[in-house]
């Protein structure tokens, strides 16, 4: 029955639901229209967000960006002396006067803070400035005070709006250019970040603090299902694959 249960939510999956009417919208043209051009648009959008909203699609393109720091995992950045975390967004909700942290950067938070308490790191430098009232770095620096980091200890970076810009600002902020650097960020973006930090730092320690990859499991049923949760990964993905390659792009340019 669990099975059932399991499947019976995925139905009620909005992305499904609207891939099931495109579907019922083709056959209705085929039946009803003599032009085909527009049944064959129709079809590609279909294949398009079939494709996109399934999980091994998605698990494929996380496990490209991801697969480096899963067959080579760092040991836990024991020799950092600086923590660096990237921000990931914040959001302002007016009504209670207040600025959060989203979802993806408070995982980078709350990995950060462990693997401060494990290697009491010299500093702790929070880097983003975000679009809302209060820099993404502000409102990291609040969150890991309230967890237990030292005032004194945190750093705020709050001038880069992208990944490029992130590892500038901080190579202004430190001279020295051998300091033993734990790179906080999301496995799916660590590549493009430490390939840009790399360019100011000897060394630099990559320590991914979440995963959008996941091993093959659960309802086979489901993992064949459009669902909303796997196009949010598959477009977390893509946008990364055309931020690689736009910052390669940028480099052979120079």
């Amino acid at each position: 029955m669990e099975e059932v249960y399991t499947v019976c939510k995925g139905f009620l999956d909005p992305l499904f639901i609207v891939f099931v009417l495109l579907l019922i919208s083709l056959v209705l043209f085929f039946i009803n229209c003599k032009k085909r051009n527009g049944a064959l648009i129709l079809l590609l959008s279909i294949v398009l967000i079939y494709g996109a909203s399934i999980a091994p699609v998605a698990n494929h393109l996380c496990y490209y960006l991801e697969k480096d720091y899963i067959n080579n995992p760092t040991a836990g950045g024991k020799n950092v002396d600086t923590i660096v975390v990237l921000g990931c967004g914040t959001k302002d909700i007016n009504a209670l006067k207040n600025t959060f942290n989203t979802g993806i950067e408070s995982l980078r938070l709350l990995h950060a803070v462990v693997i401060y308490n494990k290697t009491g790191a010299k500093y702790f430098v929070c880097s983003g400035k975000g679009n809302d009232k209060i820099s993404q770095a502000e409102v990291m620096a609040r969150l890991a005070e309230k967890l237990g980091v030292p005032k004194e200890k945190i750093k705020m970076e709050p001038n880069s709006k992208n990944t490029a810009q992130n590892a500038i600002e901080i190579n202004k902020m430190f001279a020295n250019k051998n300091v033993n650097i734990g790179l906080v960020t999301s496995a799916f973006h660590m590549k493009r970040s430490e390939r840009e930090f790399k360019k100011y730092f000897t060394n630099v320690v990559p320590l991914p603090a979440h995963y959008l990859y996941s091993s093959p499991g659960g309802n086979v049923v489901i993992r064949y299902m459009p669902q909303s949760e796997e196009l949010y990964k598959t477009s977390l993905a893509l946008k990364e694959i055309a931020g690689q390659l736009w910052y390669s792009v940028k480099s052979l340019m120079r």
